[in-house]
């Protein structure tokens, strides 16, 4: 049998390189696993935000049941329980709601203002007095576009019902040719009707002094009547 021969003058074979050894699944989790007190600690901030984060929502996402008006009142109208229905508001004592509770003390009282549908109701809003006071009378006068200002008439706004002529007539003129000074009676708004649709007259609720109630409705009657707008501060 023959053998084979090492080539002279060759060195010694190189040993192979091992192979290089893959960590396996079971060294790396022991390996994760040497660190328990990171996981506490994670676990216990993720607790902590979530706790913090369910109080703050409760705190900002409170809400407090108050009234809001339904349909529109009238200033100076009696508050009927279908003109209110309740709403849930973050509350904001500055705005100094009604709580929904106070209902049945609500209802029966006046609009110490006119109401709009959707708003919410707050206390400065209604008032158990009349807006006709004391000495005074309550007359109705329907006027058409010509016979009022363009601009919006308030409640407790001040005017002069003034007495026109009729239709086809004048003022006759003095001895020295000057027209006397139509009469005018001093009155305050108390409220402002809608504009009717068929007639276009709007109806305007003032009060006067009482011994002029009378006379002012007569005249009013005639539809011989205009409004002038006092300047604001005037007596």
């Amino acid at each position: 049998m023959s053998k084979t021969a090492v080539p002279a003058g060759a060195g010694p074979v190189p040993a192979q390189a091992a192979p290089p050894q893959i960590p396996s699944a079971t060294a790396g989790f022991r390996a994760r696993r040497r660190r328990p007190g990171m996981y506490a600690l994670a676990v216990a901030l993720i607790a902590a935000g979530g706790s913090g984060g369910f109080l703050a929502f409760q705190a900002t996402g409170e809400r407090t049941p108050v009234l809001a008006v339904a349909q529109s009142v009238q200033a100076g109208d009696v508050i009927k329980d279908s003109d209110l229905i309740e709403a849930q508001v973050q509350l904001d004592p500055a705005l100094k709601p009604v709580p929904a509770a106070d209902r049945d003390k609500v209802v029966g009282k006046r609009a110490a203002v006119a109401l709009t549908p959707g708003s919410m109701l707050t206390q400065g809003q209604v008032t158990t007095r009349t807006l006709v006071k004391p000495g005074e009378r309550l007359v109705g006068i329907g006027l058409k576009a010509a016979q009022m200002p363009a601009t919006r008439l308030s409640p407790g706004d001040k005017v002069l019902v003034v007495a026109t002529p009729a239709d086809g007539q004048t003022t006759p003129a003095g001895k020295d040719g000057d027209r006397p000074e139509p009469q005018q009676i001093a009155a305050r708004i108390v409220r402002v009707g809608e504009k009717q649709a068929s007639t276009g007259d709007t109806v305007v609720d003032v009060a006067v002094p009482s011994q002029f109630g009378p006379a002012l409705a007569a005249q009013a009657a005639t539809g011989n009547v205009a409004l002038v707008v006092d300047a604001p501060g005037a007596p």
